[in-house]
């Protein structure tokens, strides 16, 4: 079972993209690049709907936004001291499957690539996540396996502040590291730091 869900409550404000996810996931469906999608308004009601899919789950994708170190549904943020609220999707992931946040910057500075690591080793599972604003290009994708560390410098992606304390990252673009585009259905499989 490979499922999607995504940020439905952006409707009237924050880039209004909830639309665009849901006319992407009706895509990515029927390239037969997912199973299932739904959208949320919440991490409750998204975790809720992935454990009470029928199979193993192999492949989750979230699209919404985020910032360094979490990933958001409506404001509401999941990261480093939310973790374990991800506890019921443990026994319902397939061996080696993919959990991945395709939102702006979630694995950028000191906080996203301590969430990348803990991440991975928390659910058993590959996760992948970005270090820059996304759109159609989504730059600075990076993946790891449990037990691995990763190999990205903390400051890719990053535009101003610090990787302690960031302000702005950059946008991606074609030129930038790991570049894939919206329409890109995999992670390749050489950006999976080694454990």
């Amino acid at each position: 079972m490979r499922a999607l869900i995504y940020d439905r409550t952006c409707v009237h404000d924050r880039g209004r993209l909830s639309p665009i996810w849901a006319m992407g996931a009706r895509l990515y469906q029927r390239l037969g690049r997912i199973d299932q999608a739904r959208g949320v308004a919440s991490w409750r009601e998204a975790i809720e709907w992935l454990v009470d899919l029928p199979e193993p789950i192999t492949e989750i994708q979230y699209w919404g936004h985020g910032k360094w170190g979490c990933a958001l549904i409506d404001r509401e943020e999941l990261g480093l001291s939310s973790l374990e609220r991800l506890a019921p999707l443990r026994t319902r992931l397939a061996p080696d499957a993919l959990v991945w946040f395709r939102t702006c910057e979630t694995f950028g500075t000191r906080r996203g690539i301590e969430l990348a690591e803990r991440l991975a080793d928390y659910l058993g599972a590959r996760v992948a996540g970005h270090t820059f604003v996304i759109g159609f290009h989504q730059s600075g994708l990076h993946g790891l396996r449990p037990g691995g560390r990763a190999d990205w410098p903390a400051d890719e992606g990053l535009a101003a502040g610090t990787i302690d304390a960031p302000e702005r990252a950059k946008s991606s673009r074609p030129w930038a590291p790991r570049t894939i585009t919206c329409l890109t259905g995999e992670v390749p499989a050489a950006w999976f730091a080694t454990p």
